[in-house]
């Protein structure tokens, strides 16, 4: 049976959605309190982030498994407590815990990168207990990862890994309805690997069986504007202020 997309409050309201890619980080850090707030300023519903376990199964807000790039300590931030990462310092303000997230952007529709398996019992627990489902898209690059979050999350909109996207775009490239294992959205580059994943035949063809799309990571205005021509419905973008541009003109 198809999943219509319409039918999650999730995806309620107009498309284009844009994705406010780690925030608004132009004026504070990726993944902050500050990042959200700005991307929230600038127009936007929908806040792209990513969540890692911190050392007692807290989903904490962050991209990168270890502290190097983003403050001055190092090491893997699993070594670390929540309270012990809300203590160090990343552009004035300590990390932020998935909880945090919902309970100070109670209007936000979070889209939630699973990036590490120490992350999912912190996530299912911050979703559940905020019944912040309706709220939230979950996705991982490990179809093993995204599929173990959203069977505690019943009901919780979904998109694929990368290794159940390649199985959905061949079978679509070959006219073959797709077998879709609980998604209702394709996150992905234009391109990977010398190949195009986003044509306006491919868009028509992943509308068809039922699937939004949605393109990271576009930053420039010329290119929003051409993948908005052939269709997509939403761009994951670090320029959530030119998007929303592009899509209100």
């Amino acid at each position: 049976m198809t999943f219509l997309t319409t039918e999650h409050a999730y995806f309620s309201g107009p498309a284009p959605r844009v994705f406010a890619h780690r925030g608004l980080h132009l004026d504070a850090p990726e993944n902050t309190a500050g990042s959200f707030r700005a991307a929230l300023a600038a127009g936007t519903t929908f806040i792209e982030t990513d969540v890692v376990g911190s050392k007692d199964g807290v989903a904490i807000i962050a991209h990168d498994l270890t502290l190097d790039r983003v403050s001055s300590h190092t090491g893997p931030l699993s070594d670390y407590t929540a309270a012990e990462l809300a203590e160090i310092d990343v552009g004035g303000e300590g990390f932020l815990t998935l909880s945090q997230a919902f309970e100070q952007f109670p209007t936000a529709r979070f889209n939630i990168d699973v990036k590490d398996n120490a992350a999912i019992d912190g996530v299912v627990h911050a979703v559940n207990h905020a019944d912040a489902r309706d709220r939230v898209l979950i996705t991982s690059f490990s179809a093993g990862r995204r599929r173990a979050t959203i069977a505690r999350i019943p009901g919780v909109a979904s998109s694929a890994s990368a290794a159940e996207f390649a199985v959905i775009a061949a079978a679509t490239r070959l006219g073959v309805t797709p077998p879709l294992p609980l998604v209702q959205a394709l996150q992905i580059p234009e391109r990977a690997g010398g190949i195009t994943l986003v044509s306006e035949q491919m868009v028509e063809r992943y509308h068809g069986a039922g699937l939004e799309v949605h393109v990271w990571t576009v930053n420039d205005e010329e290119t929003m504007r051409r993948l908005l021509g052939i269709g997509v419905d939403g761009i994951v973008t670090d320029r959530a202020d030119i998007a929303l541009r592009v899509v209100n003109s």
